[in-house]
């Protein structure tokens, strides 16, 4: 499926995050994440997942916002939560500043295949992969999924950088504060470990 313009991507995301606030609370600034009941519109057997989103080439908030309008719409898949949106500079790369946010699904996809489908909206974004860490339209990461622990050729979970990034944890910590890493504990302790590294939320 292409991508779609990114005007209408903004603005598509806006009106997903206002049905949510209308249905489950409010937002203002990004600390104020839009958040559901645990229950509401999800798949009765389902897991819940985290996902990274970021992106530094071309429309990178557009991306980001059709990104989490994808993931609204994906089979198998229920969007509960999107943190804000945040400004990070790129770490061990290079290029143009990165929008970043971490978004709460319940999914009654395997790890394996949601994985598969997270590439596939990143494959509609043009997402290459010329080099490690190379600037890029889209970039969805499974951070962590149910409290599983999985280490296999093609996936590891939790995500082995998570706890290294401010783009990651910050968001992450806005939408579940007292969240635990599995095998690793709670999130909030690497906090002070990546205060140092530039990020900025967009109001």
């Amino acid at each position: 499926m292409p991508a779609v313009p990114a005007t209408a991507a903004r603005a598509a995301a806006t009106e997903l995050r206002h049905r949510i606030m209308n249905n489950h609370g409010t937002i203002g600034s990004p600390s104020a994440a839009l958040t559901a009941q645990p229950d509401d519109g999800a798949p009765f057997a389902f897991t819940v997942a985290y996902i990274g989103i970021g992106a530094n080439l071309g429309d990178a908030r557009g991306n980001v916002a059709d990104a989490l309008e994808r993931l609204q719409r994906l089979p198998g898949c229920t969007l509960m939560a999107a943190s804000g949106l945040y400004r990070t500079a790129p770490i061990d790369s290079s290029g143009d500043d990165y929008i970043n946010a971490v978004a709460r699904i319940a999914t009654t996809l395997g790890a394996e295949a949601l994985l598969q489908a997270l590439h596939g909206i990143e494959q509609a974004h043009g997402r290459e992969r010329p080099y490690r860490n190379a600037p890029r339209t889209l970039d969805l990461d499974l951070l962590l999924y149910g409290d599983q622990q999985i280490a296999s050729a093609t996936l590891t979970v939790p995500h082995p950088r998570m706890t290294e990034r401010a783009f990651v944890l910050v968001p992450l910590l806005e939408l579940a504060p007292a969240i635990h890493i599995p095998g690793k504990g709670a999130a909030q302790q690497y906090a002070a470990s990546v205060a140092d590294q530039g990020i900025s939320p967009i109001i």
